[in-house]
């Protein structure tokens, strides 16, 4: 008796990845593929990467080196940001079959059956700004805790991110949509559930390019807390400037939002701000922090920091 195709997934960068391997893992479970570790031998393996670390190419080649040892038959698929970003250079590297852009991440299933039938190794990107549609995806595993895509995209030209680039303009699932998907994880025992996006508080851009909704994140936390499916809920990161006070305040009552924001810095200094193209200074974040603490002292409060920045010097540092 034939057995069923197997495939294995290794994820590089963000939540945001993560929770889009699970969901391409459901579209191929649903085609009878059985899923193996990246570990062991498999008939495809999917490499979903990311473009913000300094060594993908690097750690693409490694990859590829080291599952083409343990099936050198298996068909082996590239996509992610990096994909995007470099698809033709990634192309070239020995035992690579398919490129899969942003754009045709979703399509990976029909994709990969061309291959396996044809043979024929393939490319399939197109321009970021022609990009248009929300695809919601959400990690499911061993544990408690999922992650849960609402938003993708970003609008913001930050002078030090290819993010833009890599995943396209910022749109985003709607309300209704995201509670279809948080009654699901409900029924699968889900216990928290981490809102993630790239320009998470930018929720409330839909799928028409740039048309705004009438919904926004603020909307959609109220929307979320009324629903006593899910014992938590966590907002994984929020730009300081799209942090209102009324979300903060909310947030501060809520039943079952946690007290936990994870705020981007990047620097203490309004010139390498400035330089950073960011959209706040160093006072409004600071503003929101007091903020916080005062409604509440026990809330955690995480940052990400960017040291080395072209032109910082000692003093600014």
């Amino acid at each position: 008796m034939k057995s069923n195709p197997t495939i294995a997934y290794h994820t590089l960068g963000c939540k945001l990845n993560f929770s889009e391997t699970s969901a391409l893992n459901r579209l191929f479970n649903e085609e009878g593929y059985e899923k193996k570790s990246f570990q062991e031998e498999a008939d495809v393996y999917v490499i979903n990467t990311c473009s913000v670390t300094e060594n993908a190419d690097k750690e693409c080649r490694q990859l590829i080196r080291r599952v083409k040892k343990q099936n050198p038959d298996s068909t082996v698929v590239i996509t992610g940001c990096y994909a995007q970003l470099q698809p033709q250079q990634i192309s070239e590297i020995e035992g690579v079959d398919l490129v899969l852009g942003a754009s045709e991440k979703f399509n990976i299933v029909k994709h990969v059956k061309e291959f396996r039938e044809t043979g024929v190794a393939a490319i399939h990107s197109c321009e970021i700004a022609a990009i248009e549609g929300f695809h919601a995806s959400y990690s499911i595993n061993d544990r408690t805790r999922t992650f849960l895509k609402v938003q993708d995209g970003c609008d913001y030209n930050c002078s030090f991110c290819t993010i833009p680039l890599a995943r396209g303009h910022s749109r985003s699932d709607r309300i209704s949509g995201v509670l279809d998907n948080v009654k699901e994880l409900a029924r699968s025992g889900v216990q928290e559930v981490v809102l993630t996006g790239i320009n998470l508080g930018d929720f409330g851009k839909g799928h028409q390019g740039n048309r705004k909704t009438e919904e926004s994140f603020y909307d959609l936390i109220q929307a979320l807390d009324a629903f006593d499916g899910i014992p938590r809920y966590r907002i994984s990161s929020i730009e300081p400037n799209l942090l209102s006070e009324e979300m903060i305040a909310f947030v501060s009552e809520s039943r079952h939002f946690m007290p936990h924001f994870h705020i981007p810095l990047q620097s203490g200094s309004n010139t390498v701000l400035a330089s950073m193209r960011r959209r706040y200074r160093r006072e409004l974040y600071a503003e929101k922090v007091e903020s916080i603490k005062s409604k509440m002292p026990h809330a955690c409060i995480g940052a990400d920091v960017i040291v080395g920045y072209p032109g910082e010097s000692e003093e600014l540092f």
